[in-house]
């Protein structure tokens, strides 16, 4: 008969000292705030059907002991880049997104696949590697918008060219592709409305996910995150794997891009991809993740805590301190103190484990040499 284990609340607060942290923040800026139950909800279920797809296109990476995927900016240029194509093109509604996520696939495998051999010379350092690799693509991504489209890159539509008649302009409006799908098959329960399509578009992903953790490929991925070596003695091609792993997140993040943006109705042409893969990272972590470890129910909690607090710190800091930009450096302050912490978090884990192991090792070795 198995006993079961005591509770260890040390241990508990050491694993979930991230979620437990913002579950306190948002209890005490959620009165201050003043806002309405119904309104709190309702800003908390759009933003859960605007980011949750972004966001669980890192699981994948993760699982492959890639750490954190800061390349998935890539796939949200990639997806920017199709919705300028389809805006100039005027293909609305659903089929305008359908037709943006077919044009982005191209885009985010080819980006997919350089960032995932780059980092296959960069074991170890993947999320340095990713998040420079969002500036060099970011040039490039730049050059295209700025300079090729208008004139070597056919774009017809003078509304988004520049007035010089080759680039694009500074803000592309989505007008007639705003909310297509939140407003798909919704419905409005006590004022709280509730995208019903967007939110089974997220669960076929977390379906999808489920399901591919149990294939062939996603058993290799599961044992190279685990072990690169053992897993390359076992007959699986470690280098071919990750690659794979960082091009589905790649295509991932382009669809959710264009999620994201359908959902807001504009986007500034420039800059839109500059911050999504760090709050969407730093949304991961406050869910409990860590750069090894994620789940779905990392990202449900994380986006539901950051998001909130997203919500409530302006007008807590207005209540506060009488500023509200005071709570809107607070909540930038925080997204970016949550990702240093978790990272700390882990390398002192890390650290740990590997003086625990050394020291069984040596009395291992010791206790071998009495007996000898």
């Amino acid at each position: 008969m198995k006993l079961k284990k005591n509770f260890d609340a040390v241990e508990f607060l050491k694993n979930n000292l991230v979620p437990i942290m913002f579950i306190v923040i948002c209890a005490f800026c959620i009165p201050l705030s003043g806002l309405s139950p119904s309104y709190l909800l309702n800003e908390i279920v759009t933003r859960m059907g605007r980011n949750i797809f972004l966001i669980l296109s890192l699981l994948i990476p993760i699982m492959a002991g890639m750490g954190l995927n800061f390349g998935m900016t890539l796939g949200a240029m990639a997806g920017q880049i199709a919705l300028i194509f389809v805006t100039d093109w005027q293909i609305w509604g659903i089929p305008g997104v359908v037709l943006a996520m077919i044009l982005s696939v191209p885009f985010s495998v080819l980006l997919g696949l350089l960032c995932g051999k780059l980092m296959n010379m960069a074991k170890g350092r993947e999320m340095i590697l990713g998040y420079m690799m969002n500036y060099f693509v970011t040039g490039l991504y730049q050059m295209v918008v700025l300079y090729f489209m208008g004139s070597i890159i056919p774009i017809k539509h003078a509304a988004i060219r520049l007035p010089r008649g080759f680039g694009i302009r500074t803000t592309v409006g989505l007008a007639n592709l705003r909310q297509c799908l939140d407003n798909q098959f919704a419905i409005t329960i006590q004022g709280v409305k509730i995208p019903v399509l967007s939110f089974i578009i997220i669960a076929v992903l977390c379906v999808f996910i489920i399901w591919f953790r149990r294939t062939k490929l996603g058993q290799d991925m599961r044992a190279v995150g685990q072990d690169m070596e053992v897993a390359q003695a076992a007959g699986i091609n470690v280098d071919r794997t990750r690659i794979i792993a960082i091009i589905i997140s790649t295509v991932f993040a382009g669809f959710g891009m264009i999620i994201y943006l359908q959902n807001i109705g504009n986007f500034p042409t420039y800059t839109a991809h500059s911050q999504i893969g760090m709050f969407c990272i730093a949304a991961l972590l406050v869910g409990g993740a860590s750069v090894e470890k994620a789940n779905i129910s990392n990202v449900f909690l994380g986006v539901i805590l950051f998001h909130t607090l997203f919500i409530v710190a302006p007008r807590a800091g207005a209540a506060i301190t009488g500023n509200a930009m005071i709570g809107e450096y607070f909540r930038v302050f925080v997204s970016y103190g949550v990702i240093t912490l978790a990272l700390i978090m882990y390398e002192v884990k890390k650290r740990r484990a590997r003086s625990q192991g050394g020291q069984l090792l040596a009395q291992a070795q010791k206790e071998g040499g009495v007996q000898a």
